[in-house]
């Protein structure tokens, strides 16, 4: 395990996005990291460079207060994890997010925009395969929405420890 990595595993939550393509999203799902203390991995190819404009205006400075990691495959990008507490999230998922019983370190993982978590990764993750409830005519939230509900779940689960 890397440096790096282990600054990573050592968060109390951790983020991880699959593939993401919208600037935006991502943007505002570093100002989130950054406010709540949580780590962020990108899991290349990425819909967008790393300096997009619209990632830098949604993310405005908060940049500075959150270590943005980019690692080229899912397996680097979970290395410095506990595979058991991987939370992988998808619309294709029959649990709640909110029937976990979430831990200092957990990781929660959030695939692409317009596609969802791919099949062979809802299979990989069915044991932690989560569901954030919707109106049953709704096909998907935000993604950047999503990581917000699931992360602050979690968080409060944990008491907002190192919050205020």
């Amino acid at each position: 395990m890397t440096d790096a990595s282990t600054e990573f595993s050592k968060r109390l939550l951790n983020i991880v996005l699959y593939q993401p393509e919208i600037p935006p999203n991502t943007g505002n799902t570093i100002r989130l990291a950054a406010n709540t203390g949580a780590s962020l991995t990108l899991v290349e190819p990425l819909g967008f460079e790393m300096d997009d404009r619209r990632l830098r205006r949604a993310g405005l400075d908060y940049d500075e207060w959150v270590k943005v990691r980019v690692c080229s495959t899912l397996t680097e990008a979970l290395e410095p994890f506990d595979p058991n507490r991987v939370f992988a999230f998808s619309t294709k998922a029959s649990r709640s997010f909110t029937d976990v019983v979430y831990q200092p370190y957990d990781v929660l993982m959030f695939g692409p925009e317009t596609s969802g978590l791919p099949e062979n990764l809802r299979q990989r993750f069915q044991k932690n395969l989560l569901r954030i409830p919707m109106l049953p005519h709704s096909r998907s939230m935000n993604m950047a929405n999503s990581v917000a509900v699931a992360l602050y779940e979690a968080w409060r689960q944990l008491n907002f420890a190192e919050g205020r």
